[in-house]
């Protein structure tokens, strides 16, 4: 697809080249930013960024304050222990933002730290945008009420969510979800099976066992087990582990007593070529779903966190389900395992069942097709999308005169 960015949404006065402070919270995000400047470079040549990135952040110039790493935390108890140093990273953002006066300030998802730092740098009239909604129509919905004077502007990534928000008076607007710019849908599944000598009729399964630091220790030693028992009854599986640079020598340790060698993947372009060779995939929840929607592969959805963790979110949760395909179809088109219910039995039974039915992993099929429907947004790629309405606000900022001082040559 052609790359067209929509001219009357560039404003001449900011061709000079704002400065834009963008930060990310995790691995996902850090995809999201780096879409994101490279289609702000493409229609402003001359901005320049600071903040919070990873590795494609970086690729794209950002020169990071502090690692990634460092934020991506998640769940109440794996939080806990880590409250000191997140608070003072969240006093070097905001004297960063503070000493730099950029021309906008962007965050990108992990409300938990950004939504925190856009309060705190309230006082300096900078103007906010914040891109992926918190998902308070999933649980703690009263939080809504905190949203008002955070930003002025919010970009959505689902379709429903501009509906919810304006339920509560809060505008929001629905850009498309960058997970139909990724390519998962562009794998090349013979060369793949080719590049890592796997014949033509075994069966390969994905597992995903999530990108952060806190996630995958607790995936994968239920994984191995499961495998113990598909190793019987599915001769022959290869199962293939796609992971984020940041979390590889996590997942080596934690897979080198499995009883079936994995193949682990950091490589996107590899990654989506495992999908394109995949019979089935076992993923935790969030983002990689829809990944696998886009990509066509059969999934059954995983998820464990601490049980203090998990006790409290169901109080809280007000969805009917957890997969996001679940949420988007409107019905559970994919099965979901979650806490007590990720036991390597039940994994195994399950996994083994889409790899043998072929009606089911048809009906997910069907299904994935409405869902690469609904997530393209209005027209262009999501990451232009969000480039236009990210001009768009610093034209209107601008021509109000409400940009902060000068930020320092």
């Amino acid at each position: 697809m052609t790359d067209t960015f929509p001219t009357h949404a560039v404003p001449a006065t900011v061709s000079a080249g704002p400065t834009i402070w963008i930060m990310a919270g995790e691995a996902s995000g850090d995809v999201l930013g780096g879409r994101l400047m490279a289609a702000l470079r493409a229609v402003c040549p001359g901005v320049r960024f600071a903040g919070i990135g990873g590795e494609r952040m970086q690729a794209q110039g950002l020169h990071t304050l502090f690692p990634l790493r460092d934020l991506a935390v998640m769940g109440l108890m794996e939080v806990l222990p880590k409250i000191r140093h997140l608070s003072r990273r969240l006093d070097q953002a905001v004297s960063d933002i503070a000493s730099r006066r950029p021309d906008l300030v962007i965050t990108i998802d992990s409300p938990g730290f950004t939504l925190r730092l856009l309060r705190r740098i309230a006082p300096l009239s900078i103007p906010r945008l914040h891109y992926v909604a918190p998902q308070v129509w999933a649980w703690r919905e009263h939080r809504v009420r905190e949203f008002p004077g955070l930003w002025e502007r919010m970009l959505c990534l689902l379709p429903f969510e501009p509906e919810f928000f304006a339920r509560h008076g809060i505008e929001a607007r629905f850009v498309g979800h960058p997970v139909v710019q990724s390519g998962a849908d562009g794998g090349d599944g013979a060369a793949f099976r080719a590049r890592h000598a796997i014949a033509s009729d075994a069966p390969v399964l994905v597992l995903m066992p999530g990108s952060r630091r806190s996630e995958a220790p607790r995936l994968l030693p239920v994984f191995g087990r499961m495998l113990a028992i598909l190793q019987n009854r599915v001769p022959g599986i290869v199962p293939v582990v796609p992971v984020a640079p940041v979390i590889a020598d996590i997942v080596r340790r934690g897979v080198a007593k499995w009883p079936v060698r994995p193949l682990i993947v950091t490589d996107v372009d590899d990654k989506h070529d495992a999908f394109a060779a995949a019979d089935a995939a076992l993923t935790k929840s969030g983002t990689s779903t829809l990944e696998l929607a886009i990509a066509n592969v059969p999934m059954a959805v995983t998820y464990r966190v601490n049980p203090l963790t998990a006790a409290m979110a169901r109080r809280l949760i007000r969805v009917p389900y957890v997969a996001m395909v679940n949420l988007l179809s409107g019905h559970r088109l994919v099965p979901e395992l979650l806490q007590e219910r990720c036991t390597p039995d039940l994994l195994a039974a399950t996994v083994e069942r889409l790899l043998s039915d072929e009606g089911c992993r048809s009906l997910q099929r069907a299904g994935f097709g409405d869902i690469r429907t609904a997530l393209r947004g209005p027209g262009v790629d999501p990451a232009q999308a969000a480039a236009a309405e990210i001009m768009d606000l610093l034209g209107s900022v601008l021509a109000r005169g409400a940009l902060p001082a000068p930020h320092p040559a």
